[in-house]
């Protein structure tokens, strides 16, 4: 159930705000209300603490191109039923060569605790991201995989 109080603006780590973990152009071109409910709210702010904030202070700027995902555009971008993205629970990381995605997978991979980590890259013109999730210290998988790489 959704909350109509939501701050948008509420920042759920030092360089992150609930406005940019939920953006998305096609939501906005769908015109889908992609506001996320207060529980999935608590699970991007974890995420982003443990998680993107540390990839921050590393590596500077962070652009998350995909963070929480309603039902209807987790669909509409073909997201599997079982996405962390539907929780808040998962973000996807841009990153501007197959080498800058190297070594944050492996600054994760070495140094953070997290749920799912993959390295990602699109063949047809070879954009590269990072999928990274987390649940929580009892529950992450640590599971570290490169897909299309």
């Amino acid at each position: 159930m959704k909350t109509h109080h939501i701050n948008f603006d509420e920042r759920l780590a030092e360089h992150f705000t609930l406005r940019e973990m939920i953006a998305s152009g096609k939501a906005m071109k769908l015109k889908i209300d992609n506001t996320p409910d207060e529980a999935s709210v608590a699970r991007l702010r974890t995420l982003c603490q443990h998680v993107l904030e540390p990839i921050r202070r590393r590596f500077g700027r962070t652009i998350v191109s995909s963070g929480y995902r309603c039902k209807e555009l987790n669909d509409a971008v073909g997201g599997v039923d079982n996405s962390q993205h539907l929780s808040g629970q998962a973000a996807d990381i841009h990153c501007s060569s197959l080498q800058a995605a190297r070594q944050r997978y492996d600054f994760i991979r070495q140094h953070l605790d997290f749920d799912q980590l993959l390295l990602e890259r699109r063949l047809s013109n070879g954009c590269c991201w990072l999928h990274v999730s987390y649940v929580s210290p009892a529950e992450n998988r640590r599971m570290a995989r490169f897909l299309n790489v």
